[in-house]
């Protein structure tokens, strides 16, 4: 087996400055970069699909921060914070992918803004 590519990803990821480690992802984003905040809510079969788990995990991956919890009438709601384009990602992820197990019948988007910082520090499952 070559571990050629591994040992050449691992040489060309990039670095995070040991500073900004422990002051958590809002800390680690550019301040230069436009910033957008944007309500969300999912209709369709979201619930009991693992869909808060998997929602959790993309934001964390795409790169922004908020929340994201179950309603009572059978929805998911949530707030996305972050990058601009990183948003954008997150609401395509919202209405198109979802969890493996969902079926996404729409998804409405609301108070999207322009925002001058992050309210939050990471992206949170809420109960």
């Amino acid at each position: 087996m070559c571990f050629l590519p591994l040992v050449a990803a691992a040489v060309s990821a990039p670095r995070i400055p040991l500073r900004l480690l422990g002051r958590g992802l809002a800390a680690a984003m550019s301040t230069s970069e436009p910033l957008k905040s944007v309500d969300y809510e999912v209709f369709g079969r979201v619930q009991g699909v693992c869909f808060r788990m998997y929602t959790e995990d993309e934001a964390k991956k795409i790169g922004v921060v908020g929340w994201v919890k179950n309603t009572s009438k059978g929805t998911v709601t949530g707030q996305v914070q972050g990058p601009e384009d990183k948003v954008n990602s997150m609401k395509s992820w919202l209405s198109k992918i979802g969890s493996p197990s969902s079926r996404i019948d729409r998804t409405e988007f609301s108070n999207e803004k322009a925002i001058s910082k992050l309210e939050y520090s990471n992206f949170s499952i809420r109960y």
